[in-house]
């Protein structure tokens, strides 16, 4: 091993805690509540980003040995590009947002209002291997109350993304409290990771659950009533 890699490894592992990428890539690394991002993380245009990736894309088939002039394979390096921008990582561009309207509570309902069994994909951000999971998000009305499609889409916004279970499940009840202007929020997010499934410790019968628990939902009363909710 040369010494420029024994250093650079050094400074990752020092950067990590002391523990090596080996060991920190297995567990969930929770970093903060903002996906890390570069400063200068949209300086390239989606044209420009995706003909760089399909450009990579094809170093990395090449160097595993796939042959690119196959009618099959071909076309792949554009398909994975295209797929990266504008599919499964389009949460990270700040464009793509919903824009969310609020309205009056003019009915007057101030009980908690369930969205349940929200099917979301997201992409682990130590394999790049998919999260599929559902998520479940509450809120009691402060005065105003959301568009219940625009639930859905806040929780698939951040799930667009590479993440971690426990960073989308605080990015979304952090949204949530920020557009309804409450504390009232709930947010469950039970999911199988495909990163624990398909390799290393390969469980396949394993699911993981996260949960946010604010104002009026940080109590005993409001988790069971909103577990018997779920379980109903």
């Amino acid at each position: 091993m040369t010494t420029d890699v024994v250093l650079k490894e050094k400074e990752v592992s020092e950067n990590l805690n002391g523990f090596s990428i080996e060991e920190v890539g297995d567990d969930h690394l929770f970093t903060g509540l903002e996906t890390p991002m570069k400063p200068d993380a949209f300086k390239l245009s989606d044209t420009q980003k995706k003909e760089k990736i399909a450009s990579l894309f094809s170093e990395i088939m090449d160097v595993m040995g796939l042959d690119l002039t196959d009618d099959s394979l071909k076309g792949t390096p554009q398909r994975v590009a295209k797929m990266y921008i504008e599919e499964i990582f389009s949460g990270l561009n700040p464009a793509n947002k919903p824009k969310v309207a609020l309205f009056d509570n003019k009915y007057q309902y101030n009980q908690m209002l369930v969205e349940k069994n929200i099917t979301f994909y997201s992409n682990c951000e130590h394999h790049f291997v998919p999260i599929i999971g559902k998520a479940h998000v509450a809120y009691i009305s402060s005065g105003k109350v959301i568009g219940l499609s625009k639930l859905n889409r806040i929780v698939q916004y951040y799930a667009k993304r590479p993440q971690v279970q426990e960073r989308l499940t605080n990015q979304i009840a952090e949204e949530l409290k920020a557009v309804l202007n409450t504390e009232d929020v709930a947010v469950i997010i039970d999911a199988k990771h495909l990163c624990v499934s398909s390799r290393g410790i390969k469980d396949d019968t394993s699911s993981t659950v996260t949960s946010f628990f604010g104002g009026q939902f940080n109590t005993p009363e409001k988790i069971a009533e909103l577990q018997n909710t779920l379980n109903y």
